[in-house]
């Protein structure tokens, strides 16, 4: 329990660093990772499939651990993968912001994903508006999952007086 609290300090300066002032870190490196993947595997449903599904798999490692954690019942654990499933959100907004500048550098050099799609569903004149809003509702996520890591840790606290 005072193990994980001392966690939440470091984590606490890592959330107001993604909240107020994200760039692109060493967790994204792992984020691209899945990304790319998710072009491979989703690219047998289609052109859009295949667009979406970098971002799409991006989101849904985290998710996916998430989900297990729950499963497990270890609540903090839970949480923290829900902050980075909100970075990883916030990595797809920076991204998606990008669509019409294209200023990212992108793996193998071919087409921005985001300009692609937004182009076909004629929103890419929006683009950075809708990415301030994703960066919006990932901060409240990231803040959100902090405040939940917190109070698992309180709950822990009180299973452990717990008589009997």
């Amino acid at each position: 329990m005072l193990a994980k609290r001392l966690l939440l300090v470091p984590v606490l300066a890592y959330v107001g660093w993604l909240v107020f002032a994200y760039e692109y870190h060493f967790i994204d490196g792992v984020n691209l990772l899945f990304h790319e993947g998710g072009h491979i595997f989703l690219a047998l449903f289609g052109t859009t499939a295949h667009f979406l599904g970098g971002t799409l798999a991006q989101l849904f490692f985290p998710a996916a651990c998430a989900f297990h954690f729950l499963q497990q019942r270890q609540f903090f654990e839970t949480w923290l993968m829900g902050i980075w499933f909100a970075e990883s959100l916030m990595n797809t907004a920076r991204y998606l912001g990008d669509a019409q500048a294209q200023a990212l550098p992108l793996v193998g050099g071919h087409i921005h994903d985001w300009n692609w799609l937004l182009s076909q569903w004629r929103l890419l004149d929006h683009c950075e508006a809708i990415a301030s809003g994703l960066h919006f509702v990932a901060a409240l996520l990231a803040v959100g999952c902090l405040v939940g890591a917190w109070m698992s840790t309180r709950e822990d606290e009180e299973f452990q007086t717990v008589p009997g």
